[in-house]
């Protein structure tokens, strides 16, 4: 993605930001995303939090709204399969109404807002990556298979390993980051447990998490 924003959008206002929690309301259920996408070729999972909901085999807390990863030259098949449905861009307090392939190449969100209602369902990430290859957004130096970071559920609903999942949540390291750290960590094999050390180390050196492991 590119790390000049495109012109163009509508900057959001405290007030837009204050509704989005209604406008989120009425967004999918991971079952409910499953069920839609079943079949397409494009490697895609579940994302943040609802991601490590899945890996504990049970929702533990409130979600605002779903979000979903596809590689990037995946994201025209997910489209394609929603038709009726509208994708906005979204990015550092911007909505970009049915964007252009300008905009979709320099921010990772895109919306899907249901146009009878004006409320969006599904956060799509449209990720970096090299044929089956993925690559994390944070540091293009790490690269992994999809068939490595993609768990499934017993009904076989695809998410983001739990240990990738807490790397991109040490970022903002709200108090549900926290809560979702202190949850998942005695869950996690010593091997992810490792790997997530690595990882924090060469992306967020110095987190707090580090030392917690």
């Amino acid at each position: 993605m590119s790390e000049q924003l495109p012109s163009g959008g509508t900057e959001l206002s405290p007030d837009d930001i204050e509704a989005l929690h209604v406008r989120w309301s009425s967004c999918w259920t991971p079952h409910e995303v499953a069920q839609r996408l079943a079949g397409i070729d494009a490697p895609w999972y579940v994302a943040a939090g609802w991601a490590l909901d899945l890996f504990h085999g049970r929702q533990t807390r409130a979600h605002g709204d779903i979000e979903i990863a596809i590689p990037a030259a995946g994201f025209p098949e997910l489209r394609h399969r929603l038709p009726g449905y509208v994708f906005d861009a979204a990015g550092s307090g911007r909505i970009w109404a049915d964007p252009t392939p300008e905009v979709l190449s320099a921010v990772h969100q895109t919306w899907l807002r249901d146009p009878a209602t004006g409320n969006y369902l599904l956060d799509v990430f449209r990720e970096p990556h090299d044929g089956d290859t993925w690559i994390c957004r944070r540091d293009e130096g790490i690269r992994l298979p999809y068939s490595e970071i993609i768990h499934h559920t017993r009904d076989g609903i695809p998410y983001l390993a739990p240990e990738l999942v807490l790397l991109f949540k040490a970022k903002n390291d709200r108090q549900k980051d926290q809560a979702d750290f202190e949850a998942t960590v005695p869950r996690l094999t010593s091997a992810q447990r490792a790997t997530l050390t690595e990882l924090l180390a060469r992306v967020h050196p110095g987190h707090r998490w580090i030392a917690a492991l």
